[in-house]
């Protein structure tokens, strides 16, 4: 297991290339790494791959630019092709341990879990960070299932340990401390950041309160 980046426990923003955003997948990431997000992942649903491709290189070189891990959703074709640092891959997306062994020495890989049973087998993968949701109730993603809650969170966080767990779903800056104090390692986002009047703020913000909801060490 590679040591453990301290960046892939703070604050995830998902560019999302869905038309219903006033802004394009690059906007967004370029606003969440003005913000100071840790990490931006491509979330390319509706784009063909010459398109994802393009949005993929233009967010490399301006994460790059800024320091933030750059990961691409499900692809790690394409997030070989960008020089992504990382992949997520969902439950229906190629297991982490089929992916290329020179690929898996490349990118970094998050996974992402819906259940305590989904985060067990995730434990054992090879894999950098799980992401568990939803947490709350949310209409950015089709979501399997119902809001998971505060305490199946913290029952994932310990399962999956000691692998940062990232929550996802429903969340805004309120939410934040409680998701710390349940064990989230981080957070992501997509409607908080891609929907907000002013993406760049509202990254601070969701920053903010990660950092202040946070455990001390």
């Amino acid at each position: 297991m590679r040591a453990a980046d301290p960046r892939l426990g703070g604050l995830f923003v998902l560019a999302d290339d869905d038309p219903r955003w006033k802004w394009d997948p690059a906007a967004q990431a370029a606003a969440a790494c003005a913000g100071g997000a840790s990490v931006v992942q491509l979330r390319a649903k509706r784009s063909g791959d010459r398109a994802a491709l393009a949005f993929a290189r233009e967010i490399r070189a301006l994460t790059r630019r800024q320091g933030v891990l750059f990961f691409v959703n499900d692809r790690f074709d394409l997030a070989l092709a960008a020089e992504a640092d990382g992949v997520h891959l969902g439950q229906d997306d190629l297991p982490p341990a089929s992916l290329p062994a020179s690929a898996r020495a490349r990118l970094r890989i998050g996974r992402s879990t819906h259940s305590l049973e989904e985060a067990q087998a995730a434990q054992r993968e090879p894999i950098d960070y799980a992401a568990f949701g939803p947490v709350f109730e949310t209409t950015s993603k089709e979501a399997p299932g119902a809001a998971r809650g505060l305490a199946q969170l913290a029952e994932v966080a310990r399962a999956v340990a000691p692998l940062p767990l990232v929550a996802i779903g429903g969340i805004d800056a309120a939410r934040i401390p409680e998701l710390c104090a349940a064990g989230a390692a981080g957070v992501a986002v997509l409607s908080a950041v891609a929907g907000a009047e002013d993406p760049e703020a509202a990254t601070r913000a969701l920053v903010a309160a990660l950092r202040s909801g946070a455990p001390r060490a």
